[in-house]
């Protein structure tokens, strides 16, 4: 009997959706979804090669952003061959384990993220708290163990994630809303009880992206405490234009997640077609717009 339950859950397979609409339509919907890869993925590559190349940029602001760059690389060829497997080549099946290792990999560059938009507000507090003292305390060494660490956390996070899914029996429909798999979204195909994946889930967001909300939120309140007793006017204005492509990067990742968590959690179901949107933005906007909104800011990334 074992062996038969065993056979059915590796025979598993989920059936991707995305946006509605016949064979042709995707077609036409491809369009904007490969445009937006291919500025994502050359933004960022450019992004990277510049850093690397350019010795004046190796400084601990261009090399956290490096480490942004290759976080939404990540995101971009993870969420590629399912998205655009739906939409160009009406490609909707995915396996159990396919589906396991992206909502894996989506969950865990969503957190890396996450910890790195929190270690570049605490760079932007050094420099403007502390800046003769700024490149002594931001280290290469030590930038290379605050990325490290980052990884690990998200790692030892998200890990549970899959095992939590594999263990389940799929007895539902298997149909899923999206175009990539996603963790809260496998658990509800279950035909079991899901109130584990339900907490522990819940606990991964608070100790991710709540945990590191609120620390730059704090981390923002003292630099502008610290701003604030700036006497010159222009040097207020200077240091508070250093923190623009952050603060537009952090509205750009945190606000499309926000909306998403409050429409799973009050919405109970409700506006599918929102929640596809949303789900979309929440992915490929933040790789295509960092490389675009940290060029417009910072001349020495501009080609």
């Amino acid at each position: 009997m074992s062996a038969v339950n065993d056979t059915k859950l590796k025979s598993v397979i989920f059936l991707l959706s995305g946006l509605p609409g016949h064979r042709d339509a995707h077609l036409w919907i491809s369009i904007p979804f490969c445009f937006m890869y291919v500025i994502s993925i050359v933004g960022n590559l450019v992004i990277l090669f510049i850093v690397k190349t350019d010795p004046s940029l190796h400084e601990p602001m261009y090399i956290f952003l490096s480490m942004l760059a290759i976080t939404d690389l990540g995101i971009s060829i993870t969420t590629i061959p399912t998205i655009l497997g739906i939409y160009l080549f009406n490609s909707r099946e995915i396996s159990l384990d396919a589906c396991l290792a992206q909502l894996f990999f989506i969950h865990l560059l969503q957190c890396t993220e996450s910890s790195l938009l929190l270690l570049m507000a605490f760079d932007r507090f050094i420099a403007i708290r502390n800046p003769l003292r700024y490149a002594s305390i931001l280290t290469l060494p030590r930038i290379a163990k605050m990325g490290l660490v980052a990884v690990l956390r998200a790692m030892v996070i998200i890990l549970p994630l899959p095992f939590l899914l594999k263990r389940f029996r799929y007895c539902q429909a298997n149909v899923l809303f999206n175009s990539y798999c996603t963790h809260r979204e496998v658990m509800t195909m279950a035909c079991l009880d899901i109130t584990v994946n339900i907490i522990y889930g819940l606990f991964t967001k608070l100790l991710t992206m709540g945990l590191d909300s609120l620390l730059i939120f704090l981390s923002y309140v003292m630099i502008l405490k610290t701003v604030l007793s700036i006497t010159s006017h222009k040097e207020c204005l200077r240091a508070l234009n250093t923190c623009v492509s952050h603060l537009c990067v952090l509205l750009l990742f945190y606000t499309p997640e926000i909306s998403l968590t409050v429409i799973h959690s009050f919405g109970k179901g409700s506006y599918p077609l929102l929640q596809i949107l949303l789900g979309y933005i929440a992915l490929l906007l933040p790789p295509l717009m960092n490389p675009i909104v940290y060029s417009m800011k910072i001349k020495h990334l501009r080609l």
